[in-house]
């Protein structure tokens, strides 16, 4: 046990170490103050399963910027990937793959993970602390035209499976089980519940919410 801190002189400064603009608008649902500090590394990964995949890249993006905050701090990081069967598909290097991705979803369900990791610096105490949330999303057949159409957007060129729930994809995805944020890329309600109980030592009652 950490042992409780005076509410009165604790502030965390939340950071949010994505450049995506889908986590920033899912987290500032909050009405919590955040910065956006983002690095650029190497999405690489000795694992092969999803739920460590994703952890091992999320954990790496936090810690590009948890390194360089020298004060009292809650970093926050993700990483979404999707996955049909054995194989996890990350963002498209191009509109040829994209479609290849798209192709091979098409008609099926996957599974989208979204791993989020939370780095806290408070006084001289370090937490750390991992999840994985899991949904699923199930494509209709995609016709050759609706293929075409969709690419056009270039919807698919910066998103995990070549596609975001949020867009013109809605065309053909017939059904999504389980969180709707997490395939958007951010757990939003998980995160909350998480937090709570993350940092209950040292609220003394409180609400988490008044840590920022």
């Amino acid at each position: 046990m950490y042992g409780y801190y005076d509410m009165e002189k604790i502030r965390l400064k939340m950071i949010l170490a994505s450049a995506s603009p889908r986590r920033k608008e899912l987290l500032g649902h909050l009405k919590i103050p955040f910065l956006v500090i983002a690095k650029n590394i190497p999405e690489q990964t000795h694992f092969k399963d999803p739920v460590n995949f994703s952890r091992h890249i999320a954990e790496l993006k936090g810690e590009a910027v948890f390194e360089e905050i020298h004060e009292d701090c809650m970093v926050i990081s993700a990483d979404t990937i999707v996955c049909l069967d054995t194989k996890i598909y990350g963002k498209p290097q191009d509109e040829a793959e994209a479609k290849i991705f798209l192709l091979e979803l098409s008609g099926k369900t996957h599974s989208v993970f979204t791993a989020v990791s939370v780095k806290i610096k408070l006084g001289d105490k370090m937490l750390h602390h991992s999840f994985v949330e899991e949904s699923k999303v199930t494509f209709n057949k995609i016709s050759p035209e609706l293929m075409n159409r969709y690419l056009a957007t270039k919807d698919s060129l910066d998103k995990a499976g070549a596609y975001g729930i949020q867009g013109p994809s809605l065309t053909f995805i017939s059904k999504v089980e389980g969180d709707y944020a997490n395939v958007v890329g951010f757990p939003l309600s998980r995160f909350v519940l998480e937090c709570e109980q993350l940092l209950k030592p040292f609220t003394n009652g409180h609400s988490w919410f008044e840590l920022f």
